[in-house]
């Protein structure tokens, strides 16, 4: 199956601007805590770069219920959930996370292959919305079998007691350098297979009502961000350096995994993206396939 392309770390403070009568607020900003993440970020834990906004890291699923609930403003959330709340979320242009093939951080460990999963239990972590939905997405449409979900508190346990499970962030990495590797499967390298495109599992948002209400906030916000990414290019031993003391690996891991990774939001990773879309929308997922369209940004003030 191929498609075409067709594109038509801080804690959460009280919302509210720095000086009363300021034209501009200090925007409540997400961040996935994995070390992931860590290439768009690094800059500002560094000192080099200041964020505009405040910071506040979580897992994706707790970020995609924030965003949501209101209690952040601009974030990383979930491709999925993007995909399923697009009228009350602004796709913004530019960064995403996702992979060209191989992800290395969102791994089904199974002992059967996934075409032998029909009617299997499969434990699903609660901290990802998207990696449980391409999972389904490439078990019932690739393979054709519809296993039972179960989330778990800690699948990787699971995993290493013989389990199907679902993984994905650091304790995926955990299970690939310590597990059989014929019983991890990568579902980027799945998705491409099957689907020729790209995998994009995260997507940067505003509410809606913070991108009309403050457009120059959510335009510095991630001009930052963008111009952080593009010193961590230029510095990947010292995200690499910071990515081994958060999390040590095996020397030569980080350069590898995110050599593997997509930061940037470009027409191949939008493409990957629709597609996606339209799987959701097959498997009952989503009501409607949104237009994958980012929004423009203004300059900053």
């Amino acid at each position: 199956m191929a498609y075409s392309c067709h594109p038509e770390r801080g804690e959460v403070r009280e919302h509210r601007a720095d000086v009363e009568g300021s034209a501009s607020m200090t925007l409540r900003c997400g961040r996935i805590k994995y070390t992931n993440d860590l290439p768009i970020y690094a800059a500002f834990d560094a000192g080099i770069i200041e964020s505009p906004g405040r910071l506040h890291a979580d897992v994706p699923a707790r970020l995609n219920a924030m965003v949501l609930e209101g209690e952040l403003d601009l974030s990383p959330v979930s491709a999925f959930t993007w995909a399923k709340h697009a009228g009350e979320l602004v796709l913004l242009p530019d960064l995403c996370i996702g992979a060209r093939d191989e992800v290395v951080s969102i791994v089904l460990v199974s002992p059967k292959t996934p075409a032998q999963l029909d009617g299997a239990r499969i434990a699903v972590t609660k901290e990802s919305a998207s990696g449980a939905n391409l999972l389904r997405v490439i078990l019932e449409r690739r393979f054709g079998v519809r296993p039972t979900y179960e989330t778990s508190d800690d699948p990787l346990s699971e995993a290493r007691d013989g389990a199907a499970a679902l993984l994905i962030g650091d304790r995926a990495i955990d299970a690939l350098l310590s597990m059989p590797r014929d019983r991890v499967y990568d579902l980027g390298t799945l998705w491409h297979e099957w689907s020729g495109q790209q995998a994009v599992f995260a997507v940067w948002v505003s509410r809606r009502d913070t991108y009309e209400r403050e457009p120059e906030a959510v335009a510095a916000c991630m001009h930052a961000m963008t111009d952080a990414y593009t010193w961590s290019r230029s510095h990947m031993d010292a995200v690499v350096a910071v990515s081994q003391r958060l999390a040590p690996r095996p020397a030569g891991f980080y350069e590898e995994y995110y050599g593997k990774l997509n930061f940037t939001f470009h027409l191949a990773a939008q493409c990957g993206l629709t597609a996606f879309c339209r799987e959701l929308y097959a498997i009952g997922a989503i009501d409607r396939i949104p237009a994958v369209v980012p929004e423009p940004l203004g300059v900053p003030a």
